[in-house]
């Protein structure tokens, strides 16, 4: 459906969109973007002026795709579930596609090709990162403060990502770490116990742990009552909170003159959102100053001391331990939950993890880190259940710094440019049966998530990869052997597993949408 918006006059404009916006469902925050839009015509031919006269692109051999409409591009084409539709163009457009959101032009790859030629071939060049205008590291001012949001790898860049190597993702910090981790694992077991026969959110519960493991990393200290998490699930909300805002459909990331009105309120809430998840470390960062005031901190005892004694401002502070906590806790607790998930659904390769487990703990009463390289069957399940539910479909958004060419296609200054795992991890010309859970793929494979194998790369690769991903798999591995070594898990009211609602809620985070409820059973 085309229509020459060009000679029609405004109010044409508007029952047309009207019309073409009925046949489509849309959520929440979709609605009241094309609201904004209808409310302003005006704005509108502006914009189109701009973009009809802009020869940016007019004559470069972009990505095919869709076509966009004028204006609002192929905002109209996209869902509540963005991966899926950028998987349904490839198939129809080709492994890199390109579409228009409002003024910013996206580019996506979908296939391994792709994947190599701009996380490798093009790294230098596709390593720029494209920030939401909700992210506190949009403003410039404290962008050079950020580990994940950086705009370029540049000096600052480097220097923090050498502090995050050394204090927190090498092999001696992580292997430093074995104590935290397999104390915090146990709260959680004798937690469990005390829930007995009672119906689980194995997604809060989980959380809870991981995020007490990374916060006593981070700051030495407890920073959610697993009691109270494990019944509510507040501080899991607020960061899933923080998640959804940031990958909101903004009119602001659409068209970036608008941004400064902040017409969604995006921006506001976020910032709303991360003043309330500061004021959990806050008393502990100010404890923390005096105590160096008094000359009283001679060694560097957790993180929080590491990034003082390197001379971090507070406003660097807050934001690093944001995002350490929000990446480092909701992505593991989902992957969690999606393991538990599709083993209960294939009750073969339980029963193949728990007698894998009981060989190897024994009757051992906790399972510590040395065990972890010794269960590779279990280790298999957490691949196959990264590679069916990605923590991150579309991995984080880079932005090309300069022009570029991929695949005889040109990839423009400042374009974002996305890589959907979600598509290539099933893609049935390189997986077989890419849509059955088949742990055994992983056996005797020389596929890793390090970045190297781009057929899988959950975690990204080149530049930008991941930092934390040794310390995210070690989580994810003690977590989900201690869950299924030392409980029997069964669904509430004896439902069938293969009657769970598989559906997945699209974030920056993945997560399942109906939180997974399991009834434990303390194994005699």
């Amino acid at each position: 459906m085309t229509i020459d918006i060009l000679v029609l006059p405004a109010k044409k404009i508007q029952m047309e969109l009207m019309k073409f916006m009925s046949q489509i469902k849309h959520s929440e925050q979709i609605n009241t973007l094309y609201l904004l839009l209808l409310l302003i015509p005006s704005f509108l031919f502006f914009i189109l002026k701009r973009f009809k006269t802009s020869s940016k692109f007019k004559s470069s051999p972009l990505p095919p795709g869709p076509s966009p409409w004028p204006i609002l591009g192929n905002i109209l084409q996209i869902g509540e579930r963005p991966h899926l539709d950028f998987t349904s163009f490839a198939k129809t457009y080709g492994p890199l596609i390109s579409l228009r959101f409002g003024n910013q032009l996206v580019i996506i790859g979908s296939s391994p090709v792709a994947a190599t030629e701009i996380l490798k071939a093009q790294d230098r060049t596709l390593s720029g990162r494209y920030v939401p205008h909700v992210a506190p590291a949009k403003s410039l001012e404290v962008n050079n403060l950020s580990l994940g949001w950086t705009l370029e790898c540049n000096e600052y860049w480097r220097n923090l990502r050498t502090i995050c190597r050394g204090e927190l993702f090498s092999n001696t910090a992580i292997s430093s770490f074995a104590c935290i981790r397999e104390k915090k694992v146990m709260e959680m077991l004798n937690l469990l116990r005390k829930m007995q026969g009672k119906v689980v959110k194995i997604r809060d519960v989980t959380f809870a742990a991981v995020f007490n493991i990374v916060s006593n990393i981070l700051v030495s200290r407890d920073l959610i009552n697993l009691d109270d998490e494990s019944l509510s699930g507040e501080t899991g909300k607020l960061v899933r909170d923080i998640m959804e805002v940031a990958s909101a459909p903004n009119i602001s990331d659409f068209y970036p003159i608008l941004s400064p009105f902040d017409l969604q309120g995006l921006r506001k809430k976020s910032n709303e959102l991360c003043d309330r998840s500061s004021k959990m470390w806050e008393a502990i960062i100010k404890e923390r100053k005096e105590t160096m005031k008094n000359g009283d901190a001679s060694t560097q005892k957790d993180f929080l001391d590491a990034l003082m004694n390197n001379g971090c401002p507070d406003e660097q502070i807050n934001m690093l331990l944001l995002e350490l906590l929000s990446a480092g806790t909701d992505t593991t607790s989902s992957a969690v939950e999606w393991i538990l998930v599709e083993l209960l659904r294939n009750p073969v390769c339980m029963k193949k993890v728990k007698e894998e487990l009981a060989r190897e703990i024994k009757q051992e009463k906790s399972i510590k880190d040395s065990h972890l390289t010794n269960i590779p069957y279990l280790q298999a399940c957490m691949n196959e259940a990264i590679r069916l539910h990605p923590p991150s479909p579309l991995l984080l958004p880079h932005r090309a710094t300069e022009s570029c060419q991929i695949m005889g296609y040109t990839i423009p200054k400042d374009a974002m440019v996305l890589v959907n795992f979600w598509a290539i991890g099933r893609d049935p010309t390189h997986w077989e049966d890419p849509l059955v859970f088949k742990p055994e793929r992983f056996l005797n494979s020389s596929l890793d998530f390090k970045g190297n194998d781009f057929q899988y790369i959950p975690f990204g690769a080149g530049r930008r990869i991941c930092p934390g991903l040794p310390m995210a798999a070690k989580h994810v591995s003690l977590l989900a052997a201690s869950l299924i070594h030392f409980f029997d898990w069964s669904l509430p009211r004896d439902m069938d597993p293969n009657n769970l609602d598989m559906s997945e809620k699209f974030a920056i985070s993945m997560v399942k949408d109906e939180s997974l409820l399991v009834v434990p059973k303390i194994k005699i």
